[in-house]
């Protein structure tokens, strides 16, 4: 199964985004050994750096290293396959400032992240990787079940409850793309212990 033949945006409703820098996996996948969803921000602006993109990709590089150092070894996107993680973004384009605005959010949390997430009936757990992956999993919960997920409050706070969507449980936990998670330890260590836990979840 590749991701980017069953999800469409139509007809890029967003006014905050870089509509010519959309990006949804078009890796193939056994949809039956994802264990785990991975949700970050959104794409980069340079392409190359994209999770799946040839070459030495910077999203690559850091999500890699979150995974070791959460004591899974691997070296690429197709190890991190391998572990059962599928990596995605709650935004499918480029933004084009600091903040996604809430209507971007509910844009492609509606259109697109929800029906994703459906791809994988497997799954047991769900990173909700920065704040923009939280607004987008609160969105689909209250369509939903009328109720938000994660309540508002620091990441280090809300993190320490359980969270289900569905069965499935729910982790929220920091972004670990860009480059404040390379000096940022205190949130590495974080996102490493959320991995761990979330790759051990067995239901």
């Amino acid at each position: 199964m590749r991701p980017i033949e069953s999800l469409k945006c139509h007809d890029f409703p967003c006014s905050d985004i870089e509509k010519d820098r959309h990006r949804i996996p078009g890796i193939d996948i056994k949809t039956e050994n994802i264990n785990t969803i991975m949700i970050s921000e959104a794409p980069p602006e340079n392409e190359d750096d994209y999770f799946y993109s040839q070459g030495n990709p910077f999203y690559m590089r850091t999500t890699v290293q979150a995974f070791n150092d959460a004591g899974f070894a691997a070296k690429n996107m197709t190890d991190v396959l391998r572990l059962g993680a599928y990596v995605t973004t709650a935004i499918k384009c480029s933004k084009t400032s600091y903040s996604i605005s809430q209507e971007t959010i509910g844009n492609c949390s509606s259109y697109i992240l929800e029906r994703e997430i459906t791809l994988f009936p497997r799954a047991k757990t769900i990173l909700l990787m920065g704040e923009t992956a939280m607004k987008a999993m609160n969105l689909i919960s209250k369509k939903n079940t009328g109720k938000i997920m994660i309540p508002a409050g620091p990441t280090y706070k809300v993190r320490k409850a359980k969270y289900f969507y569905n069965e499935v449980r729910v982790f929220p936990s920091y972004l670990q793309t860009g480059k404040s998670y390379l000096i940022e330890k205190s949130k590495r260590t974080m996102i490493a212990e959320d991995i761990r836990e979330a790759l051990g979840h067995q239901g």
